[in-house]
């Protein structure tokens, strides 16, 4: 039930954010697709804690906020090392072990590390992640772990 309400909320502060009219009749028909939409989903049986992970909500906007501030900072490391030249970048393929334990997870930690300029999840398994990084030193800061252990937080 809970999951179905945050589907319901989820959906419905979507709707309000996106759709900028605010008549009774917008508002009402609105309303009506998001039941239906829940209603459907529900019948389906596709409402779970996958779908709606509740269990990420406390934590996530931290990980959100330090994931951002690595985006950028790696932007500017990849912008540096494209003005260097070939000389300067040192490609690395690498199999690196990972500590989540649920499916979820194991895909923010493997997105988190495609979302960051110069390093690419290419291949994920039950404990281990190969990253393709434009820089050696990217596969080094990936097996210290701090990543790992973020994403690792989330779960619990």
């Amino acid at each position: 039930m809970k999951h179905t309400l945050s589907l319901f909320m989820t959906l419905l502060a979507f709707w309000l954010l996106n759709s900028g009219h605010y008549s009774l009749l917008m508002l009402s028909l609105g309303f009506a697709s998001i039941v239906f939409i829940v209603f459907i989903a529900h019948k389906m049986d596709v409402i779970d804690k996958e779908s709606q992970p509740l269990y990420l909500s406390p934590n996530i906007f931290v990980y959100y906020a330090w994931l951002i501030k690595e985006i950028v900072l790696a932007n500017f490391t990849v912008v540096k090392h494209i003005w260097l030249g070939n000389e300067s970048i040192s490609p690395a393929l690498k199999k690196i072990r990972i500590s989540q334990q649920t499916d979820m997870g194991k895909v923010i930690y493997a997105n988190s590390i495609t979302l960051t300029p110069g390093t690419v999840a290419i291949d994920l398994s039950e404990d281990e992640i190969i990253v393709h990084a434009l820089l050696a030193k990217d596969i080094e800061s990936l097996e210290a772990g701090d990543m790992d252990r973020r994403v690792t937080l989330l779960e619990r």
